[in-house]
């Protein structure tokens, strides 16, 4: 299979908002299959357009145990557009500088709590922008065609989106944070390929950090890693199928005006199908649904992605 009706622009950090803990939204299961390639019609700008639903009922603390509210429902709807421009000229002998920005918002939120919402209050408007630069090396060759490549990026999340210190889901974070990950996809045969993404965070501060937290001063929420990982297998040279999945695990504890506060760590992972079809040479969809398991102080749901990739 030639390597450009395999692929499909993937670069991307993909910020979905914190709901009602400390990490801000990061790329859990936005980017799927192929994810070490760059856009399979090489350089130019690409547009990306994601829709992401996500929806869960239970709100967990650091024991897997829900939380004592009467109800924990939370429905989010979150689009993001991402700009991508990959050079023609090589920065080295095998790689490509590339940039990225992009730009979700929440556009339809939906939250019960059981009290009113006095536990669980969100709103809607404009996330945190982020921009990105990125090295993508030119793929390895076999005998049967590429073998296996990758990329690396480094990513800037700047805090502009809407924010209240008030609200347990915002679309923005209020801290700026920065974001290096690691991409690679390798082809077992000409039609299965294997694909990962290990992202790590660093989180700046929030000088006006949630109520909820009791902070006189600020917060910082702690660093964490995450990784995307699928196998795919291409029925046809538009289309393939396989499994996807995601992995989140917080390393160091969040700080409150200064100090560390132990127990409120996040953990989750979640596994499901997905699909990608080539429309022709200009466009690609991917559908993905994931289906969480064993969260810890973080809300435990499913999420259902459909990105649209076009090539200018």
């Amino acid at each position: 299979m030639a390597l450009k009706n395999a692929c499909s622009c993937v670069l991307l950090t993909l910020p979905v908002t914190a709901m009602a803990y400390d990490l801000p939204g990061v790329n859990l299961g936005g980017t799927s299959f192929y994810d070490g390639a760059g856009g399979p019609q090489g350089s130019g700008w690409y547009l990306i357009e994601y829709m992401q639903y996500l929806t869960s009922d239970t709100l967990n603390d650091g024991n897997s145990d829900p939380l004592p509210l009467p109800k924990q429902d939370v429905d989010l709807f979150i689009p993001l557009t991402q700009i991508i421009y990959e050079p023609e000229e090589h920065f080295t002998e095998n790689t490509r500088l590339g940039y990225t920005l992009l730009l979700p918002w929440i556009a339809k939120q939906d939250v019960d709590d059981g009290l009113n919402n006095a536990a669980i209050s969100a709103q809607s408007g404009i996330g945190d922008i982020i921009l990105g630069a990125f090295l993508q090396f030119d793929p390895v060759m076999g005998e049967s065609g590429p073998r296996y490549i990758q990329r690396i990026e480094l990513d800037v999340t700047l805090p502009t989106g809407t924010y209240d210190a008030a609200n347990a889901i915002n679309p923005g974070s209020n801290a700026w944070n920065i974001s290096p990950y690691y991409a690679l996809t390798y082809w077992v045969n000409p039609r299965w390929t294997a694909s990962a993404r290990v992202s790590y965070l660093y989180n700046g501060k929030n000088e006006d950090p949630s109520i909820a937290l009791g902070a006189r001063r600020d917060s910082q929420a702690g660093q964490a890693v995450h990784a995307n990982f699928t196998s795919a297998y291409a029925l046809t040279d538009k289309l393939s199928v396989g499994l996807n999945g995601y992995w989140l695990n917080q390393i160091t504890d969040t700080k409150v005006d200064g100090k560390d506060v132990k127990g409120r760590k996040e953990k989750v992972w979640a596994v499901g199908p997905g699909l990608v079809y080539s429309f022709g040479e200009q466009d690609s969809v991917f559908a993905n649904a994931y289906f969480e398991q064993d969260a810890q102080n973080r809300s435990e749901g499913s999420r259902f992605v459909l990105r649209f990739n076009h090539h200018f």
